[in-house]
């Protein structure tokens, strides 16, 4: 019995863990390699997670869709969708400053939490959409959570090899170029606003698979489940402990803060009964000092970045901006 609990446990960590993955592997795009300050994370996680739940879902009374497609649809349009609106947002912000960016994207992931929040004719608003299906349903539970985290890690797999072809690319290093001295960039020619757009689309697309695939995990979704913390915060730690710019280290931050935030679990349970109400808050507070213990000892993260040979770096993302 203890086996089968351990492996159920590891199942279900390691299919968390590569969802997560793949969020830090969309923020490395655009944080990594072209030095955007996105802090609007959860909005894309959110719109993949709620596109794919709407149009796979049978149908419902209470709120738009329950098309009762298959799910591969539901997988290729959250990133679609994802990337349209990063679209429509890049166009209007990412002319600004990554400070100013920062801030913006904090306000448009607000905005996207509160329409999934009160939109109940589109969402179903605090009640959430139940009954997402999972593929192979039907199956052994234990089967099919199993086959469900071999697809995630084949996913995982696609994405990151994609990732670290991009960076490899011309693309890539015109992204690094911008990155580092975005004047030299236009000074060369580059059309600095198109590359930024492109990264910021590509790494939204990503952060839209990821909503989709937690969807069809945990099977109900609802605007509590993409509250900053736990869908930006968390995000951002694993890619600054990981190393950002290295594809490598966004999966190895992802996999290692999620251990670390189970393990918090795991101590915050040894607490008084009068300190449980106050335990996710303790967690965060944990996270937050660990990522402060790596900022002062490892600022580059667990896996720096290590451009191909004969290409240098100004030192990391946005260090040469102005």
């Amino acid at each position: 019995m203890q086996i089968s609990g351990l492996i159920n446990f590891a199942i279900f960590f390691l299919t968390l863990s590569s969802i997560y993955a793949i969020l830090s592997l969309g923020l490395n795009i655009q944080w990594g390699y072209a030095g955007m300050l996105n802090i609007g994370v959860g909005a894309f996680f959110a719109v993949g997670a709620y596109t794919s739940a709407i149009i796979t879902t049978p149908d419902s009374a209470s709120r738009l869709g329950g098309l009762d497609l298959p799910i591969w649809i539901g997988l290729l349009s959250a990133p679609m969708i994802a990337g349209v609106l990063a679209f429509l947002i890049g166009i209007i912000t990412l002319t600004l400053r990554s400070d100013y960016l920062a801030i913006a994207t904090i306000g448009i992931a607000e905005i996207v939490r509160l329409v999934l929040k009160n939109e109940a004719w589109l969402t179903n608003g605090v009640r959430g959409i139940a009954g997402i299906p999972k593929p192979l349903e039907g199956i052994n539970p234990g089967v099919d959570a199993l086959l469900y985290l071999l697809l995630v890690l084949a996913i995982l797999a696609g994405v990151f090899w994609l990732s670290d072809r991009a960076y490899r690319s011309p693309w890539g290093r015109v992204l690094r170029a911008i990155r580092e001295d975005e004047q030299a960039a236009l000074a060369a020619g580059k059309s600095v606003l198109k590359f930024r757009l492109q990264a910021f689309v590509l790494g939204s697309m990503a952060m839209g698979l990821a909503g989709a695939l937690y969807a069809h995990f945990v099977a109900f979704i609802s605007p509590e489940a993409f509250q900053p913390e736990f869908a930006t915060f968390i995000v951002w730690v694993m890619l600054i402990a990981g190393g950002s710019g290295n594809t490598r280290g966004a999966v190895l931050g992802a996999f290692a803060i999620w251990a670390v935030w189970s393990g918090t679990e795991l101590l915050t349970n040894l607490l008084p009964i009068a300190w449980i109400s106050r335990a996710g808050a303790l967690r965060l507070l944990l996270i937050g000092v660990l990522l402060q213990v790596i900022l002062l000892t490892r600022s580059e993260g667990i896996l720096p970045e290590k451009p191909p040979k004969g290409i240098a770096t100004g030192g990391g993302p946005d260090r040469g901006r102005k």
